[in-house]
């Protein structure tokens, strides 16, 4: 690139995705804010309502590796835009609904743009600016899921309490449309960088390393979110928190898990093994005390904001565990992490959701400590395992 030339769309452009990204998770999160009451208004249990997380992550599971594949040639700018609008189009279908079909209407069409922006669009930003920005490049639209994450339970929990919980969900519809229109001002064109077919992805689990940090994936997300749909419900029923205390708390746990993000970072350039089972073994911790800590409301505060740090590192470490597996093929390894990781969130939401109705919040605790303690078994022993024959070669190493 000659000098003065234009720089792929710069800063402006890097914006328009972290926009869309933080778009993306506040309106996948907004539920769990939210979740009694939107529970009472559609005339469903608490454990129903939560498929309300399920089916996006269902859809997202199958929408990463078709939408991967189904575009393979075509410019990715086209494809973002196109993401950006059926974002926006799921939030105003979740506005506008007064029952439970078609909430889960919305919810099917944005777990379909969720899956295709991060198989797709998550790596676009590095080719938005010069190579000497390419990691503060990644980095902000990073920043766009922390802040999602953050914003997303006490801005569900703030607006049920008001307006009603359906005002959220119309705000992020706004910011799906100004994502929309930023992306159409500012993106360049993107032609896509390869082709990657079904035996492309189906042959990265089939790398050891790869194998490994999706075993130790599926079981972390399927801890998490057993026990993570049902916070709001627990601080309410259990712990006795009142609507303010518990929206302040859930943006306390979102700004611990962008600490936790940042000191992931740090953690992992040192070990990304202990990295991962550190944070994975603190969330076990906390799900397994929350159920016997539920009469003090300091332990509970704590436990929570220990969680938000725990879980704000692991999705940094379990894609850096990828980016080590697959080095040479981003989108490949990428599409595969997200199948498993919405597969896994859909999965531990609906068998929370059943453990809920039938045993109660506490059981769903139990069974996220008991999942998130299977996350560091496969941490310290699969991983592990390669270096104690030592007579591999690095390639064949675990990563973990």
């Amino acid at each position: 690139m000659t000098r003065g030339a234009p720089r792929r769309g710069g800063w402006p452009a890097v914006v328009s995705v972290a926009l869309g990204s933080f778009t993306l998770v506040l309106s996948e999160l907004l539920p769990v804010g939210a979740l009694t009451d939107i529970g009472g208004d559609l005339d469903v249990s608490t454990g129903t309502t939560g498929l309300l997380v399920v089916v996006p992550g269902l859809a997202a599971a199958v929408s990463a590796p078709v939408l991967t594949v189904a575009s393979r040639g075509f410019d990715r700018r086209p494809v973002l835009w196109g993401l950006a609008a059926l974002t926006a189009l799921a939030d105003l279908v979740c506005a506008l609904s007064r029952d439970l079909g078609t909430m889960l209407a919305g919810r099917l069409l944005l777990g379909l743009a969720l899956g295709g922006f991060w198989a797709v669009g998550a790596a676009i930003a590095p080719r938005l600016v010069g190579p000497e920005s390419f990691h503060r490049a990644s980095s902000l639209v990073t920043a766009g899921i922390s802040v999602g994450t953050v914003a997303s339970l006490p801005l569900a929990a703030l607006a049920a309490r008001g307006a009603g919980w359906w005002t959220a969900f119309w705000g992020a519809a706004l910011l799906g449309l100004a994502a929309l229109a930023a992306q159409i001002r500012y993106l360049p064109p993107l032609p896509a960088d390869s082709a990657v077919g079904w035996r492309d992805l189906a042959a990265v689990p089939r790398i050891p390393a790869a194998r490994a940090g999706l075993l130790a994936t599926v079981f972390v997300f399927l801890g998490h979110f057993a026990s993570y749909t049902y916070i709001a419900p627990y601080l309410e029923r259990h712990a006795r928190y009142g609507a303010g205390a518990a929206a302040a708390l859930l943006l306390g746990y979102g700004l611990a898990g962008i600490a936790g993000n940042f000191l992931a970072a740090a953690a992992l350039a040192r070990s990304v093994r202990a990295t991962v089972a550190a944070s994975a073994a603190a969330l076990a911790a906390v799900a397994a005390l929350l159920p016997v800590a539920a009469d003090s409301a300091v332990l509970v505060a704590f436990l929570v904001l220990v969680w938000g740090a725990a879980f704000g590192a692991l999705p940094l470490s379990l894609q850096t565990t990828m980016a080590k597996a697959v080095p040479e093929a981003p989108e490949r390894g990428l599409a595969v992490f997200v199948t498993v990781v919405q597969v896994s969130l859909a999965a531990g939401s609906l068998l929370g959701g059943v453990v809920v109705d039938g045993y109660g919040i506490s059981a769903s605790l139990g069974l996220g400590a008991a999942l998130a303690a299977c996350a560091v078994a496969v941490v310290v022993v699969v991983a592990a395992a390669p270096v104690r024959r030592s007579h591999r070669s690095p390639e064949q190493k675990s990563v973990v």
